[in-house]
């Protein structure tokens, strides 16, 4: 008899955890999803940058030496 009890109660649960019509319980798991898929989401972003960036230094166009900027002020009391 126990058993078919433990069956049933099995069969019972399972039912019920597939018959549920609400994905989130709680604003908490409405939370916890958004911000799971924000970071993902990111991750995903850093990925594409850095891959652009190397597929960029790849091609060649970036041989060019960058210009270089002054920082500061010049001391023309130095200039002869």
């Amino acid at each position: 008899m126990e058993h078919n009890d433990l069956q049933q109660e099995l069969k019972d649960q399972l039912s019920h955890a597939l018959s549920r019509q609400h994905l989130f319980q709680s604003d908490w798991d409405i939370i916890s999803f958004a911000v799971f898929f924000i970071f993902i989401g990111m991750v995903l972003l850093l990925v594409i940058l850095v891959l652009i960036r190397c597929c960029c230094c790849c091609c060649g166009c970036c041989d060019e030496k960058p210009r270089r900027w002054k920082v500061g002020i010049e001391n023309l009391a130095l200039e002869p």
